[in-house]
């Protein structure tokens, strides 16, 4: 887990300079970024946070509750993939629930 920033429709926020130049670090914000805009935003963040309490209530675990978000799951298992979001399926983020 890193905690260089986070994805803020329609920015990338970042905690230090450094993370401009992970491109796996952008590659998963932006994955969260095309999330967002197919919940058009506001309802994102709501589920988010719901699967969150979730898995905290499941997993009684900060980490494994936030690693199991369904958002994080689809965006940590593709963030090295730098081609992702050009033949990623609409809202391929339900298959990770």
């Amino acid at each position: 887990m890193r905690v260089g920033g986070m994805a803020l429709y329609p920015f990338i926020l970042l905690k230090e300079q450094r993370f401009k130049y992970d491109k796996a670090f952008i590659n998963h914000e932006r994955i969260h970024l095309r999330q967002q805009l197919e919940l058009l935003i506001l309802p994102f963040y709501l589920l988010y946070l719901l699967n969150y309490l979730f898995n905290l209530l499941r997993y009684k675990n900060h980490h494994k509750a936030y690693m199991n978000i369904a958002f994080e799951r689809e965006a940590y298992r593709n963030e090295h993939n730098f081609n992702y979001l050009n033949t990623r399926k609409f809202c391929t983020f339900l298959s990770y629930f």
